[in-house]
């Protein structure tokens, strides 16, 4: 069973860089028709998705934020990373990585990042 664990920094101030990792257990990110994501939920707001990597290595990005997004992947470690540049109070929330296979989708419990001076 796929297990999927983010990490991050917590709090950052505003203007730094985000750089958030999930690390993927009991399947491997290469696995073939899977896409690997990054969601947020800022408070008082809906899901919002960031980006995703195909296990093939296409990459995906919301418009909306794709001047600020990067994501990519380290098979060898199996994780996938997220970083959010030039941050503000707005980009506050618990940000989740997910999967989407042919036939599941798993999420991690997320993790926090909080931008405050």
């Amino acid at each position: 069973q796929v297990q999927l664990q983010e990490s991050g920094p917590g709090l950052v101030k505003p203007s730094q860089t985000v750089s958030l990792i999930c690390t993927v257990s009991g399947e491997s990110i290469t696995t073939n028709s899977v896409y690997w994501s990054w969601v947020r939920h800022a408070p008082g707001k809906g899901l919002e998705w960031l980006a995703a990597i195909r296990y093939d290595g296409n990459i995906y990005y919301n418009p909306s934020l794709k001047n600020r997004t990067s994501i990519s992947a380290d098979t060898s470690k199996n994780i996938f990373t997220l970083r959010l540049t030039s941050v503000t109070p707005e980009d506050t929330g618990l940000y989740y990585c997910t999967k989407d296979g042919l036939t599941d989708t798993s999420w991690g419990q997320g993790t926090q990042v909080t931008v405050s001076p």
